[in-house]
């Protein structure tokens, strides 16, 4: 019953009532629009607000504190990104294209939902490691490199069977790269690099290491002067934010029985089991309950804004139909309304096994 009782408490916050509003206007097709320079402006603003703490922290604590939490975080974000392919590929059969999009798409990480992940902490006066917005900062291409250089291996060898096919059938001998025009496979290679460079380049990776950086380097005292404009509004600017994603997320409605009953599960259960193994291994890593809270929800979330830049450049192949209204219509909701406090009760017990009312501990009084 508490944790019930936790997910009705957090459907009643101002972050996910706004993201709803946004959802009931798109649905009744209101005229109401976020200004298109707002829009650009708060992923940065959010952003910027992450990794400014994030390197304060990282200060504070020191680079030797979030080693072998980032190093655990990449090697289960591989790991989970292989393994939705699998899954995709043997049970959803989806093709090879969609199955490598789809599973870089929830192997990445989602900087908004990290944003939404804070917030939901700090409503209830719980605290977790800032470092952790490094290992969202590292996480974030990874997946999608991982999954591309895959998607070049698997067309390189079909490529090559084509050309096999090709010789034998005709006698002739023709080249990798021509056959690629000669055979019409349709498919194109990516180079690794351009991939990596345009990652790490994007304005989102830019301005959250940018961020890090900054605030590693002017510590405490010389955040106090702009603590008004990236400690105190941060929580408002959420809300304006997620209003966006409520209408994003309200016109993509439509599209959600469009993908399937096999994506929609996918969209549910993969989130859950991923955020509830990253919040088991955070505990035993030693950190707190809302730092394991954090740790698992880089697991569970789904990247829906750079995803699709990355991926229509990269996989164009791939359906964007399928990884933006599976990541933003569905696992982004669940996971701000539904997840969030499932993992924070996971994390909770684990920390405090002998913990009788989980309420009493996070501050509530709810009778």
């Amino acid at each position: 019953m508490e944790i019930i009782e936790l997910i009705q408490a957090n459907i009643l916050t101002p972050v996910v009532l706004f993201f709803i509003l946004g959802m009931v206007a798109a649905r009744i097709k209101s005229d109401l629009k976020i200004p298109d320079a707002i829009s650009e402006f708060l992923p940065i603003y959010l952003l910027a607000a992450i990794g400014l703490h994030g390197g304060l922290e990282m200060r504070k604590t020191g680079f030797e504190s979030m080693l072998i939490p980032m190093l655990t975080a990449i090697a289960l974000s591989l790991v989970m990104t292989l393994n939705h392919y699998q899954i995709l590929r043997k049970l959803g059969k989806f093709n090879v294209f969609d199955s490598y999009a789809l599973a870089s798409t929830y192997g990445a990480v989602g900087a908004v939902t990290f944003s939404v992940g804070l917030s939901f902490l700090k409503n209830r006066g719980i605290e977790s490691e800032g470092y952790i917005t490094a290992i969202l900062a590292v996480l974030e291409p990874l997946a999608f490199i991982l999954a591309i250089f895959l998607t070049n291996m698997a067309v390189a060898k079909q490529v090559r069977a084509k050309k096999q096919a090709f010789t034998k059938n005709t006698g002739k001998e023709v080249s990798i790269d021509d056959s690629l025009d000669t055979l019409e496979v349709g498919q194109t290679k990516t180079k690794l690099f351009q991939v990596l460079r345009e990652s790490i380049t994007g304005k989102a990776i830019v301005i959250l290491i940018g961020s890090i950086v900054i605030g590693y380097v002017i510590g405490k005292e010389g955040f106090i002067p702009i603590k008004l404009l990236f400690e105190d509004l941060f929580a408002g600017a959420i809300v304006i934010f997620l209003i966006e994603m409520g209408i994003i997320a309200g016109q993509r409605l439509d599209d959600v029985r469009k993908v399937g009953a096999f994506l929609i599960g996918f969209a549910l259960v993969i989130p859950t089991v991923n955020g509830i193994v990253g919040v088991l291994v955070a505990s035993y890593l030693g950190l707190s309950v809302g730092g394991a809270v954090m740790f698992g929800l880089l697991l569970a979330s789904a990247s829906f804004i750079a995803a699709p830049a990355v991926l229509r450049a990269a996989i164009p192949q791939a359906k964007p139909s399928l990884y933006i209204t599976s990541a933003l219509g569905i696992t982004f909701p669940y996971n701000i309304i539904i997840l969030l406090p499932i993992m924070l009760t996971v994390s909770s017990l684990v920390h405090n096994p002998g913990t009788i009312d989980l309420f009493n501990y996070l501050g509530y009084n709810l009778q």
